[in-house]
This record gives C-alpha cells, structure tokens and sequence, in this order.
C-alpha cells in the first residue's frame, strides 16, 4: 500500500474509535479512552497491568497500534477490559 492509498484509507476513520467483535459476536464501538490489560512485560508496562487506550493508530503495513502515555504498542500485547 503506498501513501497515496493509505491516506484515503484513513480520512474515513478516527483514531479516537474502535470497532470490535465481542465474544457473543456482536459489534461494539469503543471510545477513546477505553481500558486495556497488559498481556505481558512491554516497555514501562508490567503484565496485568490495566491502563487507559489515548489513541488507536495503524503502521504502513496496517497493523493496529494503541498509543498509551504517548507511546505506541502493538494490539497484540493487550486484551481490551469492556464494562458490563
């Protein structure tokens, strides 16, 4: 995907908004701030460590990011927390 593509990508979505798939199958859209727990040691953050989403962001190569304290990380090191 060049620049190009991926600019008209994303002037359709927000980075203060994520859609997910719940485990009962139902669609849900989650604000910004939304709570995550860490899987494992990252950086600064500690397994089971729960803290707050600022923004989601995607890599060139369309990989989901979570920015948290202003710093980027994979999705993949975190389970998002969704109140009952």
């Amino acid at each position: 995907m060049n620049d190009k593509e991926l600019a008209e990508l994303l002037k359709y979505s927000s980075s203060k908004e994520l859609y997910i798939v719940t485990w009962n199958n139902l669609l849900k859209l989650l604000f910004c701030p939304f709570k995550v727990k860490v899987h494992h040691d990252i950086g600064m953050l500690k397994k089971g460590q729960k803290v707050m989403v600022d923004e989601v962001k995607i890599t060139m190569d369309l990989q989901t990011v979570y920015i948290i304290n202003n710093v980027a990380y994979y999705y993949y090191h975190f389970e998002i927390l969704l109140e009952s």
